[in-house]
């Protein structure tokens, strides 16, 4: 099994495009005040897909 991690957001970096937000198959992300925002931590499946996407590195998975 994995090591359980948690999504993160680095608000400064965020340009608000919402490309996370459209590749989140769990609808996690949404925008909000023109950045992104964890709106449903519960659903994530820890997929990597917004870290993936993400242009400016703003939203990342982290372990302890």
């Amino acid at each position: 099994m994995g090591t359980l991690q948690t999504l993160y957001v680095v608000e400064e970096w965020c340009k608000g495009c919402g490309i996370c937000v459209t590749f989140c198959p769990k609808k996690v992300l949404e925008i909000k005040d023109d950045k992104v925002a964890i709106k449903d931590l519960k659903a994530c499946i820890q997929c990597g897909q917004c870290e993936l996407r993400c242009p400016d590195y703003a939203i990342y998975l982290g372990g302890q």
